[in-house]
């Protein structure tokens, strides 16, 4: 359809916002646990893996928002999104929807598009040397 293919001609773009806005909402999950803000009823006790994790998803998530090194860093977050499945969600039930699971599946497989899609549009990885 001639509609789809007049909107194809912005996938730079859309990938670019999917990029920033993706690494927007993991950027929150590093800051919950680092500063508790936003503020949860229950912080973050933070030690071992789970500072592991905030620092990744804070450090992360901002290399993400700016496009910068996005393959490498998404890469590494993807794994890291998996390893938070399959340690904290998925021993407490199979199902997605039942063991919170949905968006450490979510960002795994974005960050995994990433890794091979690149940055899109608005990215510092796409500075002229």
């Amino acid at each position: 359809m001639k509609l789809f293919e007049t909107l194809s001609r912005y996938q730079p773009q859309a990938l670019g916002v999917l990029r920033i806005m993706t690494a927007l909402q993991f950027i929150e999950h590093g800051t919950q646990k680092l500063f508790n803000f936003p503020v949860s009823a229950a912080p973050h006790a933070l030690g071992g893996l789970s500072l592991t994790a905030a620092i990744l998803e804070f450090a992360g998530g901002s290399l993400l928002a700016l496009g910068l090194f996005t393959r490498p860093v998404a890469f590494v977050l993807a794994g890291e999104m998996a390893v938070a499945y399959f340690m904290a969600h998925m021993p407490r039930d199979f199902f997605p929807v039942n063991n919170s699971g949905d968006a450490a599946i979510s960002f795994c497989f974005i960050f995994l598009y990433l890794v091979f899609a690149g940055a899109g549009a608005f990215a510092l990885d796409n500075r002229k040397a």
